[in-house]
């Protein structure tokens, strides 16, 4: 592999071409219209407009472009960043099926974790608690408000895809409810492309834990421990402390097996994350 184009912008794609340059990779940027100018594009060694016609956030998700810039400029893998592309499935079977190779999750992880319902089933499979949730998503108003009926206020609704803190609302009650549902929808559709919604209940305060986990397709798998991610802005994380200082061994022992667990019991090839929500001294999985 010798050429990767980054379907990313900004400093997410301004990382990876530099990690790029440092393995002698050439690579190649995409922008659209509106960032003509911005640093990425001037970062990698070739750029192409993509989406030319269409909204900025629009201009990235086009799956089809992205092929065609890839396939022009003779790229032989694709790296998503994240947000955007990166926990698509669809683009990760275009990908396969234009023989190009897609650097993230295989097709059956991402299905998995790239659709937090499925991820909060598989969770359960390998008998890790996650948080009370609809049994899948939320297609009205109605589901919503029925299900703060039976277990109560404060929820959060939530984009089914992606990340990032984007489609994600707190409701403490029935008006907010309304009209976060809409909200949710409309921010999901506009930065992942798809307006998927589900609904949990929200827990106020607890500790944000993640666990770095990486697997090879021979079955192992292991953690490179927890990180603090508690302290947050609009559900983005502003610092990261690494190892949580608030948690004894014993519980920091537990959390990080459940990661390798699941993952195990999944057959998870790659680096991931996988998080928790911590109270006092019981856990459960976030996504």
């Amino acid at each position: 592999m010798d050429k990767i184009l980054v379907a990313n912008r900004g400093e997410i794609a301004t990382r990876v071409f530099r990690a790029c340059v440092e393995l002698n990779i050439q690579t190649v940027a995409i922008y659209a219209k509106e960032d003509e100018y911005s640093v990425h594009r001037f970062k990698a060694d070739e750029a192409y407009l993509v989406g030319e016609g269409k909204k900025p956030i629009d201009a990235y998700l086009d799956i089809e472009d992205i092929i065609r810039i890839a396939k022009l400029s003779g790229a032989q893998a694709i790296h998503p960043g994240y947000g955007f592309l990166s926990e698509n499935l669809e683009f990760v079977t275009r990908c396969q099926e234009e023989g190009i190779t897609f650097i993230g999750p295989k097709p059956h992880h991402l299905d998995i974790f790239g659709d937090k319902i499925k991820a909060k089933q598989a969770a359960v499979a390998a008998g890790i608690q996650a948080i009370p949730g609809s049994d899948g998503l939320v297609t009205d108003v109605d589901e919503v408000i029925s299900f703060a009926d039976e277990h109560g206020y404060p929820i959060m609704i939530k984009a089914a895809l992606g990340g990032g803190g984007r489609g994600m609302r707190v409701a403490y009650d029935k008006k907010q409810a309304q009209e976060g549902f809409e909200r949710a929808k409309s921010e999901a559709k506009a930065a992942f492309g798809s307006d998927e919604i589900y609904v949990e209940k929200y827990i106020a305060n607890p500790k944000h834990i993640e666990v770095q986990i990486l697997g090879d397709s021979h079955g192992n798998v292991l953690h490179l421990f927890e990180r603090d991610c508690s302290v947050q802005r609009r559900h983005q994380k502003v610092v990261e402390v690494a190892p949580c200082v608030s948690l004894d061994e014993e519980l920091r022992e537990k959390i990080c097996t459940a990661a390798v667990h699941l993952m195990q019991h999944v057959g998870y090839v790659n680096a991931g994350t996988v998080e928790f929500l911590v109270e006092i001294t019981s856990f459960i999985l976030l996504k």
